[in-house]
């Protein structure tokens, strides 16, 4: 049920290929505002290649940038062969309820295709429970190296054909792992997956994984709620998502009043503080909330990070906000 590969965007497009050979003209799939670029466009070329209707899932940026699960009924018909949805959006955080998703796509029999890379470092993932029919994570966003992992229902791995050479196997994972693995980096992801099992306990890995993701998850809600707090506090900082920790990530988009997302991204790292500006890939995302091309800026927590750290994070914050004020600009 797993398979490896280069990146999630290179076994996404992969998969989008194989997917895409079985769509016909009158054919529809559905995609989402709040996605990865990873998880869109892979699916709007093979939509094109193939003659289907790609359809749209929207968010409102006026209630904390949460999926509208509900508007799937608007979208899906006995004609919708996927539906691409996030986890966890990588840009504003929010989390989507997959197991919601996959009880509708799934009651006109199309298939669920996960982007589980921005959640992985924040939650348990648990493919049964959600009933998706793949899920794609990249082992570096959980403290592994750059390579991507692909989950899949052993039946449809089985049944769909793999663009592949004729000497590779025929059968699921191998048939999906184009050429020669990356052997010295899958030695690291079991590195990264035992690391993370060495902070939980229990008798069983998993169960040591599930103890541990739900000590971070308690451990960066606290880490989140400060940010929060101090955040609504300073003048001249937006935050774009939701403003409470309930159904988010601690994962943060923020504008600060009279400066750019790359003014901002470069005065805080000259201060060490690392975070990331533009639209992060996700551009169905900024263009929503009308932002794009400049994007917004991404500040992030993990479960290294310690209160002090989002302290001065907010700190400097304050600092950028006091001289956007003055007469002259930054620089």
């Amino acid at each position: 049920e797993i398979a490896f590969g280069q990146n999630m965007t290179s076994l996404t497009m992969a998969m989008s290929r194989a997917l895409g050979a079985t769509w016909r003209e009158g054919d529809n799939i559905v995609v989402s505002r709040l996605d990865h670029d990873a998880n869109v466009w892979p699916w709007v070329l093979a939509a094109e290649d193939s003659g289907a209707d790609v359809r749209w899932l929207d968010f409102d940026p006026e209630r904390g940038c949460v999926l509208d699960v509900g508007a799937l009924a608007d979208v899906l018909d006995n004609r919708t062969r996927l539906v691409a949805v996030t986890r966890a959006s990588n840009a504003v955080g929010t989390i989507v309820d997959v197991k919601a998703v996959a009880e509708r796509a799934h009651a006109v029999d199309a298939l669920v295709y996960v982007d589980a890379v921005h959640f992985t470092p924040h939650g348990v993932v648990d493919v049964r429970d959600w009933d998706c029919d793949f899920l794609v994570c990249s082992a570096y966003k959980f403290f592994g190296p750059h390579t991507g992992c692909l989950y899949g229902k052993t039946a449809l791995l089985d049944k769909i054909d793999a663009y592949k050479v004729r000497p590779a196997p025929s059968a699921p994972p191998e048939k999906w792992e184009t050429g020669t693995q990356s052997f010295e980096s899958l030695a690291g992801i079991e590195a990264a997956v035992n690391y993370l099992a060495s902070l939980g306990e229990g008798a069983h890995r998993r169960t040591r994984l599930v103890s541990a993701m739900t000590t971070i998850g308690e451990h960066e809600r606290s880490l989140a709620e400060v940010f929060l707090k101090g955040l609504g506090s300073l003048e001249g900082v937006s935050l774009y998502g939701r403003e409470t920790y309930e159904g988010r990530t601690p994962t943060f988009a923020v504008e600060v009043a009279g400066l750019s997302a790359s003014e901002v991204a470069e005065v805080l790292g000259e201060q060490g503080i690392f975070v990331w500006s533009g639209d992060y890939y996700a551009v169905e995302v900024m263009k929503r909330l009308g932002v794009h091309p400049e994007g917004l800026v991404r500040i992030g927590f993990v479960h290294y990070n310690t209160p002090e750290e989002v302290e001065r994070v907010l700190d400097a914050l304050a600092g950028l906000t006091e001289q956007s004020r003055r007469p002259h600009r930054l620089r």
